[in-house]
């Protein structure tokens, strides 16, 4: 049994097993055979595709630039309107993460994941450079559940002379941000809204630790936020204020992108978002923050 420490959940995963993510797992290393926590997802991919960056969303980073996205499997949120649940956090991400025990031929033969080396990425994003491509983006998925795969393939990109880019949902401990904070260039990240009982009993998650990890991710690198407002969870004007103070007192700067939500997933009951709603949003924001975006509408 060993304890992992990317997230508050501290899973305990025996050997062999996985952690709440479906990414990590517990595996002898080492001449004692001391059992450690490690990516079960390592170098495992599952989506890979040349976007606009604007499509991340980023506004205000190297706008008008390709970058080619990167995606594996696993995710520590368990949010009921996930767009990416078959990566995610399905019954077909856990079948992704049984398979990674098969071994790499396996998990290649099922059709579900890929398997690359940090160089083999790193070489794909630099053989795209004729087609605009910058760098890359670790998204689609939760990167930061195999943290180190991003940092194994982010560090040759920079030596590549191209860029990195993260999209997560930065649930994370602060030490695996500063394992991936040479390395990144810039990040997108969901501030998913601004009460603990939103991202405790809707997201499974916990935002005191999704603050902390905001607050130092403006140091090193460029970062911008995304909410997506899903009705009759964040949808007050008051919790935008509150959220938009918050942002504004790290950095009035900071781009703030406001997201209309559609029915999907596990939550269907629940009509799209009103797109004036989102404009009213985005206006109140603004009487904070400098760059306000909407998106989806």
């Amino acid at each position: 049994m060993a304890k992992c420490g990317v997230c508050f959940r501290h899973c305990d995963i025996p050997e062999g097993g996985l952690g709440f993510c479906g990414a990590r797992t517990a595996v002898k290393a080492g001449p004692d055979g001391q059992v450690k926590v490690t990516a079960a997802n390592y170098g495992r991919l599952s989506s890979l595709a040349l976007d606009p960056i604007e499509k991340k969303p980023f506004a205000r980073f190297r706008p008008g630039s390709m970058i080619l996205s990167a995606g594996s499997y696993g995710c520590n949120l368990r949010c009921p309107f996930c767009q990416n649940s078959s990566i995610s956090w399905s019954d077909s991400a856990m079948r992704m993460a049984a398979g990674a025990g098969a071994g790499a031929k396996a998990a290649e033969a099922d059709g579900r994941t890929v398997v690359v080396t940090p160089e083999e990425l790193a070489d794909a994003a630099y053989q795209t450079r004729d087609r605009g491509n910058i760098g890359i983006a670790f998204t689609y998925n939760e990167p930061l559940v195999g943290y180190e795969f991003v940092r194994d393939t982010a560090r040759i990109v920079h030596e590549a002379g191209m860029v990195n880019a993260l999209v997560t949902n930065g649930t994370a401990d602060l030490s695996v941000l500063e394992e991936l904070a040479p390395h990144i260039d810039a990040m997108n990240i969901d501030l998913k809204g601004f009460k603990d009982r939103y991202y405790e009993d809707v997201l499974g998650g916990n935002r005191q630790m999704v603050m902390r990890f905001i607050e130092e991710a403006v140091k090193v690198c460029h970062v911008e936020l995304t909410t997506l407002i899903v009705p009759g969870e964040n949808d007050s004007e008051d919790e935008m204020r509150e959220m938009a103070a918050w942002i504004s007192g790290l950095d009035a700067d900071i781009p703030l992108h406001i997201s209309r939500f559609f029915p999907q997933f596990h939550m269907t009951d629940r009509p799209a978002t009103d797109v004036g709603l989102v404009y009213r949003l985005a206006e109140a924001a603004r009487e904070q923050l400098k760059y306000v975006y909407t998106g989806n509408c």
